[in-house]
């Protein structure tokens, strides 16, 4: 069965940037709706018409994968408006962040926390990736037609490197 919309395949990956470092390996199968909101618009492009086993190698600039880096989303917050046991590397829900903040970051970001001081806490919306341009070498495991519940979800039940609240050490890219 070739890749068309509305179909799901599965994928293995090794994601590195352009210097050759190593950003992200899935080595198990994850499966991803065609045609839905799990991958990045240029990847399922690029997709269609493979077939399971294929090999797909290609370049994602950051304006097709995360973005330009925008230092308008770094806030140094009051350390003391967060809970003692903060950590870096930790992400919050932007509508989850204490209040407070003056004036508050947007809330429809996460916010990964990158730097602490004595006093003060710096956050960052950007995606972790967010200017990198990103190298994806990936394998077409399998191919299949998608049910009507994933296409109503307009997802398989996973997105590809979508930012999701974590503890320090947490996975952010699968």
């Amino acid at each position: 069965m070739d890749i068309t919309p509305q179909c799901v395949v599965a994928l293995t990956w090794r994601l590195t940037d352009t210097l050759g470092e190593e950003l992200d390996v899935l080595d198990s199968p994850v499966e991803f709706l065609i045609g839905g909101d799990d991958l990045l618009e240029k990847l399922e492009e690029v997709l269609q018409g493979h077939k399971a086993g294929d090999l797909v190698e290609l370049q994602l600039e950051p304006e097709q994968a995360f973005g330009d880096y925008d230092d308008q989303k770094l806030f140094l917050e009051p350390r003391k408006l967060f809970p003692a046991g903060i950590e870096e590397g930790m992400t919050f829900e932007g509508s989850a962040l204490p209040p407070g903040m003056d004036p508050p970051p947007p809330a429809d970001l996460f916010y990964t926390v990158t730097d602490l001081y004595p006093d003060h806490v710096v956050l960052d919306g950007n995606h972790p990736l967010a200017g990198i341009a990103l190298r994806i070498h990936m394998k077409v495991e399998a191919v299949r037609e998608a049910t009507e519940d994933e296409i109503g979800k307009g997802s398989a039940g996973t997105g590809f490197f979508k930012v999701q609240p974590a503890a320090p050490g947490g996975n952010l890219l699968h």
